[in-house]
């Protein structure tokens, strides 16, 4: 019983130390990164895109990614898959951009959200990279997700050739570094 009042006390002690703004963002960066890590996990819908390792938060469609789709919905699926990745990434930046001004985050946090911003930053600019590099070898749509060292890419495709993969491949490791292990391709037919 001594034990759980000494490790309350060391706890309301630290908090003292950190203040309670601190306390506060750093709660709200871990809750905010657990909804978007399990809203990444569960894909938003049944999960059909990704595994539970890749963490975006698409459902690709009810029927998995061989579902034939008319032209204009094609492009309303790439617009969508495109906004749902902005907009997780919005929340993410907006919650760490708050850590880096709070006056009373501690300076590690502060470093941290830097770090994270950097990263997401990056990753945004190499997304962008392989998108326009896949769709200079005849794809017309193309989504790029980096996350954790992982890599979707989601194409508008008839059917890939073993070329066209071998292709995608070598694009994605030249702009990220991802070995194909850890590439997905995600076919989405016209």
């Amino acid at each position: 019983m001594i034990k759980f009042r000494e490790i309350g006390d060391k706890i309301r002690q630290a908090g003292k130390k950190m203040g309670t703004k601190t306390l506060i963002a750093a709660g709200a960066v871990l809750v905010l990164g657990c909804a978007v890590a399990l809203s990444l996990i569960l894909g938003g819908g049944d999960g059909s895109m990704v595994d539970q390792k890749n963490k975006l938060a698409v459902d690709l469609t009810s029927d998995g990614a061989g579902e034939v789709l008319q032209p204009n919905e094609v492009k309303d699926y790439f617009a969508t898959i495109a906004l749902q990745r902005d907009q997780a990434r919005d929340e993410a930046m907006a919650v760490l951009k708050t850590v880096t001004e709070s006056e009373t985050a501690l300076e590690e946090a502060k470093q941290a959200a830097l770090t994270d911003i950097n990263k997401i930053a990056a990753d945004i600019e190499r997304e962008a990279n392989i998108e326009t590099l896949v769709m200079s070898k005849g794809f017309e749509q193309c989504i790029a997700v980096i996350s954790d060292n992982k890599c979707n890419i989601i194409v508008q495709t008839n059917g890939l050739l073993p070329g066209q993969l071998a292709q995608i491949a070598e694009i994605v490791y030249e702009q990220t570094g991802i070995v194909p292990e850890n590439l997905k391709i995600i076919e989405k037919n016209t």
